[in-house]
């Protein structure tokens, strides 16, 4: 339009002017168009009209509708809050008879459980089953965890107060008659043990179910202590109701401890010492006066036989210990051989160098120590046993463990787990308090016996240490905090401290011996009583545990007798010192040799060498006088080859002239120096003892050193004065026949 009306730009008013009369054509032009169509436009507000018509009766109709629809929702609203609420009564009915049931199911005890806790028979099996599965109902009952709110329910309260009121009567029934167990028990042994002598009540005390069949002199042989499995069998019937006790009345349950305590400490006591006095009473008869001084064993041949035959119905080494628990077949198995073998060493006393009656007191000693550990280890084991499993103690407690108060019954509780470990403990414990009351007189009547024992014969400390040393390590192999390993060990410190004190003792003997100033010495008593000693300590230590210490007394003891040989031999008058040395280091030197301590194989090899050493001092020394002479014209011969002067010119000086060397040759014809050896073999046979037999010995290095001086006088002779033809007025033959004949002669 702007192309059209190129002026628009110059001149806009006829450009306005020219738009203005154009828009009035176009408007004349739609009024006519307009008014050329109201007839269609009229046609149009008709078909409105009626449409209008139509949409109010639809809006007639959807109003019904509506009304109607507004009915059924209503009617459905009505019936869905009825289902919400069916459903709502539905659960907590099925939670009120979930509830019901869980109380019934677990608040609810049988009439015969309650007739067994209020009348049950505790005195027959059955009744004491039937008694056992109702505590245990009983117990399940009051340990219920009960939900929140249940314990305000009337009825709950009604049964807590009737589970309280049966659990109260229960213990005290049975309470009551476990006590009544102990008393009958107790007074049937106090009777028992009434009807029988003195001596024989530790071998005959049974209870029922024992067999009472064997003699009395068969049990009195035997040195037995009673057996109390059946006692302790119809005891653990009622294990079950006594962790029940444990578990709800712990003080009734306290009290059947200290009363069970109370009556078998009583009993122990009365037995243990009988028992012992018999022990002791058959030891006495080994011996009629002490032993114990190293240097002196003493014999009684008078008094071999009688104890011989008292021997004879002792056992040794048992290996078997009676009962059935666990404890003790462990420890039958783990000690059995080895207890054999260790007995069996100990009783092999067929070489020893001591007297045949001391073996046989010194065997009857270690066969009555040992049935008296023998006897002891089961008993103390099969008490231990029985308080462990009757009393429930050292066992694993339940995790959730019933905690009921007296009064409302309270819930359950979890002991936490430092708690569940302090339980235990306490309880390990009191299994150590109830061993150490029932038992409480073992300890002292060991060490009374083990005193006894040391005051007749300071060696039984030997036996005593190695069997106990045993019986203690079979002990700990089974349970290292038992009353037996703890009473056993304690026991050995002091059989330990015996020996120690034996040892000391026999090195104080050494040091306090004195010899005769008009005899000979010969081979000292202490040197014998060590061989006897060794002799007697390697039967009894072969094998055994505590070799340690055997060692270490071996190594006190050989430097005591080496100390106070050297003494002794210095302090001699009649015997030379090197006769003292030499006797007493070849006798220990042959007596190491034969046993082979092992301990001792450098003292072996010093007792050689001083015994090689003196013997050839004191041969040296002996033979300087049958021909001392001659021997002191050689020395000054060497004496001036050593001063400078050379051997060929020696005869040059005066006092070894070759007239000198003849002179002092003729003073020694063969003749004389027979006679000279002769009264040598005679002064040697006076210094030597008999029972070492080193005469010949000694004889034959006389020989070999009077030969080798021969031959070195020869040399002499030879090199000092040549060519001169000087001999000696006997050959090597003669002085060979010469030792011969006179070794021959006595």
């Amino acid at each position: 339009m702007m192309e059209v009306c190129e002026y628009a730009i110059s001149n806009a008013e006829a450009f306005a002017e020219k738009l203005s009369k154009e828009l009035q054509v176009l408007d004349g032009a739609n009024i006519q168009s307009i008014m050329a169509s109201e007839k269609q436009v009229n046609i149009l507000m008709q078909l409105l009209d009626e449409a209008l018509t139509e949409v109010d009766t639809i809006e007639g109709k959807l109003s019904s509708y509506e009304e109607m629809l507004q009915s059924v929702k209503d009617q459905m609203d009505q019936i869905s809050q009825s289902n919400r609420l069916i459903q709502i009564s539905n659960s907590n009915n099925d939670k009120l008879l979930d509830e019901i049931q869980f109380l019934v199911n677990h608040m609810d005890l049988s009439r015969g459980h309650i007739r067994a806790l209020q009348e049950g028979d505790l005195s027959s099996p059955k009744g004491i089953e039937a008694c056992i599965n109702a505590s245990e109902a009983l117990l399940q009952c009051m340990s219920v965890a009960l939900r929140p709110g249940h314990d305000k329910l009337a009825a709950v309260k009604q049964q807590q107060m009737l589970f309280c009121e049966l659990r109260d009567a229960f213990a005290r029934r049975l309470t009551n008659h476990l006590n009544n167990v102990f008393v009958h028990q107790f007074n049937h042994f106090s009777h028992f043990k009434m009807t029988i002598p003195q001596f024989y009540r530790s071998s005959c005390l049974s209870l029922p179910g024992h067999d009472q069949s064997s003699t009395l002199s068969q049990h009195t042989a035997d040195l037995t202590l009673p057996k109390h499995s059946p006692l302790h069998r119809d005891l653990l019937r009622y294990a079950k109701l006594m962790e029940w006790l444990k578990n709800t009345q712990r003080e009734k349950y306290d009290g059947l401890s200290r009363t069970y305590v109370d009556y078998m400490s009583r009993l122990y006591e009365r037995e243990i010492k009988d028992f012992f006095e018999g022990a002791k009473i058959k030891m006495a008869g080994t011996t009629k006066e002490p032993k114990g001084k190293f240097a002196t064993l003493p014999r009684k041949e008078n008094a071999l036989k009688q104890e011989t035959e008292s021997v004879a119905g002792l056992h040794g080494s048992s290996g078997k210990l009676t009962g059935s628990t666990s404890s003790l077949n462990k420890l039958a198995v783990q000690g059995s051989s080895s207890r054999r073998s260790q007995s069996s060493s100990l009783l092999d006393m067929g070489n020893m160098s001591a007297s045949d009656l001391d073996v046989a007191d010194r065997t009857k000693f270690d066969k009555i120590f040992e049935q008296v550990l023998s006897e002891l280890e089961p008993l103390c084991l099969a008490e231990q046993d029985f308080i462990i499993k009757f009393f429930k103690l050292q066992q694993q407690v339940p995790l959730a463990q019933a905690e009921v108060d007296d009064t409302d019954g309270g819930t359950s509780s979890r002991p936490p787990a430092n708690e569940h470990r302090h339980s235990i403990s306490s309880e390990r414990d009191m299994v150590r308090f109830m061993m150490n009351k029932i038992f409480q007189s073992i300890e002292t009547e060991l060490n009374s016996l083990i005193a006894l024992g040391d005051k007749m014969d300071s060696f039984h400390s030997l036996y005593m240490l190695v069997k106990m040393s045993h019986h203690v390590w079979t002990a700990e192999n089974v349970d290292p905090a038992s009353y037996l390993s703890t009473t056993l060990g304690n026991v050995l410190v002091t059989v330990k401290r015996n020996f120690d004190k034996c040892i000391q003792g026999q090195i104080r003997a050494m040091e306090e011996v004195k010899i005769s100033k008009k005899s000979k010495v010969g081979i000292l008593a202490f040197v014998t009583s060590f061989e006897e000693f060794a002799e007697l300590a390697e039967t009894i230590f072969r094998n055994a545990e505590r070799r340690g210490d055997l060692d270490k007394a071996y190594s006190k003891l050989i430097r005591a007798v080496f100390f106070n040989v050297e003494k002794v031999a210095n302090e001699s008058q009649k015997t030379p010192r090197d006769v003292v040395m030499m006797e007493n280091f070849h006798h220990i030197f042959s007596t190491l040799s034969r046993l082979k301590i092992s301990c001792l194989e450098s003292e072996r090899r010093e007792a050689k060498h001083k015994y090689t050493e003196h013997l050839q001092a004191y041969v040296i020394t002996s033979l300087g006088q049958p021909l001392e002479k001659l021997n002191h014209f050689f020395e000054g011969v060497e004496a001036r080859v050593a001063q400078g002067v050379r051997e060929e010119e020696v005869s040059y000086q005066l006092a070894f002239s070759k007239q000198e060397l003849r002179k002092v040759i003729k003073e020694y014809p063969g003749k004389e120096v027979k006679k000279g050896l002769d009264n040598l073999y005679k002064k040697v046979d006076k210094h030597l003892c008999e029972e070492e037999s080193l005469l010949q010995v000694v004889w034959h290095s006389m020989q070999d050193e009077f030969i080798r001086q021969y031959k070195h006088f020869e040399g002499l002779i030879g090199r000092c004065y040549p060519g001169s033809g000087i001999t000696m007025d006997f050959t090597i033959q003669d002085m060979l026949e010469y030792f011969s004949s006179i070794a021959q002669s006595h």
